[in-house]
Parts: structure tokens; sequence; C-alpha cells
């Protein structure tokens, strides 16, 4: 079965830096377009960062030039290098995979607070 599973979050002060990691297994990982969402608290998920299959990616305009998504086709394993974060980033982030239809990983706590 598919299974997407995040990791990497934490408590940091606002300045600092995080990176996601999301494993993925069950589908040929390689061939799928992955996401990364988050949900604050008391607000919709939106939408932070695509990479396609030639890892050219995407960012929302709230954290281009913060944010960086790669991943390592050969561990099944998307990544999102966080920098420079702010309070403002303190969220659940998601992976997503698109292969045919949609699947989500459990989701990882990142909060930003001194």
């Amino acid at each position: 079965q598919v299974q997407l599973v995040e990791s990497g979050g934490g408590l940091v002060q606002p300045g600092g830096s995080l990176r996601l990691s999301c494993a993925a297994s069950g589908f040929t990982f390689s061939s799928a377009l992955m996401l990364w969402y988050r949900q604050a608290p008391g607000k919709e998920r939106e939408w932070v960062a695509t990479i396609n299959l030639r890892t050219t990616s995407a960012y929302a305009d709230s954290v281009k030039g913060r944010f960086t998504a790669s991943r390592d086709n050969a561990k099944n394993t998307v990544y999102l290098q966080m920098d420079s974060l702010k309070p403002e980033d303190t969220a659940v982030y998601y992976c997503k995979a698109l292969i045919g239809r949609a699947y989500w990983g459990q989701g990882t706590q990142v909060t930003v607070s001194s």
C-alpha cells in the first residue's frame, strides 16, 4: 500500500533552518509528482512547493527564496529545506504524491518561535 512518512519537524527559532523529509513506498516514486503543503492552526491547508519528475520546482510566493524542494529517486524521498524561518511558517507540513490519484502523508509539526 502507498505510504508517505514525513519527518524532520520540530521547534526552531526565527531565522533558523529545518529540513523535512518524506519517505515514500508502495508506488513508483520516480513517476510521481511530489508536493508539499502546510496547515496552520485555524487556517486552510495551503500549497507550499512542487517538484516534478524532472526535478523542476515551484514555490508559493510566501516561501520563495527561503525554501527548496528536492528529491532523491534512489531513496524514494522528497525533501523540503527551509531556511530563514519565520513565526508565520509555523504549521503542520504534509507531503503529497500525485500518481493517478493523490496520496497524503500524516504530517510533521514545524514550530518557529523564540
